[in-house]
């Protein structure tokens, strides 16, 4: 069915992202994922895939996540606050080795993804990073050595990591943060609230 892994991976995160959208639309927009809502929205529902019948949370965890490539969690948008930002156009085959690398390094360019202290040694980090730990442990000795991997000033070893908590407040593009954070333009968050 696909070329190749890359085609693979880019049609699966493309889905994943126009699934949560479509979800988010068709369950009225809810405030937030928490609590109750999150199990209905993420498990519950099912969409058609491939033939397969699917959960958003089969779809990254079952699908996606065994692909072993760790920066879909930079590029993966379940349409809450505290999600990677979801780009203006999609990911493509040919292109996607460059477009998970900058949505990476976007990703931790944005003050509310990594906050850095050095007088008190310290870094605060999506809990993206906590949720899927295991996954950019595969490739790196630890998060410190992970995360500098896509940063220009290195953060020294030895900082003690923090994880900021997950905001599950549906996004509503009234509340994006000011566009100077934002790198690429093709890389602004797609409002949908109405």
């Amino acid at each position: 069915m696909f070329a190749s892994g890359e085609a693979k991976l880019a049609y699966y995160i493309n889905a994943y992202n126009a699934l949560a959208m479509f979800n988010v639309v068709d369950s009225g927009i809810p405030r937030s994922l928490a609590g109750l809502q999150k199990f209905s929205f993420f498990w519950v529902k099912k969409f058609s895939i491939g033939g397969r019948s699917l959960s958003l949370y089969a779809l990254e965890n079952d699908v996606i996540r065994p692909m072993q490539e760790e920066r879909v969690h930079f590029a993966l948008n379940c349409m809450v606050v505290s999600c990677p930002r979801l780009p203006r156009t999609p990911f493509t085959t040919g292109n996607l080795d460059r477009e998970l690398t900058a949505a990476a390094q976007l990703f931790f360019s944005e003050k509310r993804n990594l906050a850095i202290s050095s007088d008190a040694r310290e870094i605060k980090v999506s809990e993206i990073l906590k949720f899927y730990r295991e996954d950019f442990l595969r490739t790196s000795p630890d998060l410190t050595t992970y995360i500098n991997r896509y940063l220009s000033a290195k953060i020294p070893q030895g900082y003690k990591v923090d994880f900021v908590d997950y905001d599950w407040t549906i996004n509503d593009s009234r509340k994006v943060s000011s566009p100077n954070q934002i790198a690429d333009p093709r890389q602004a968050p797609v409002a949908f609230a109405m």
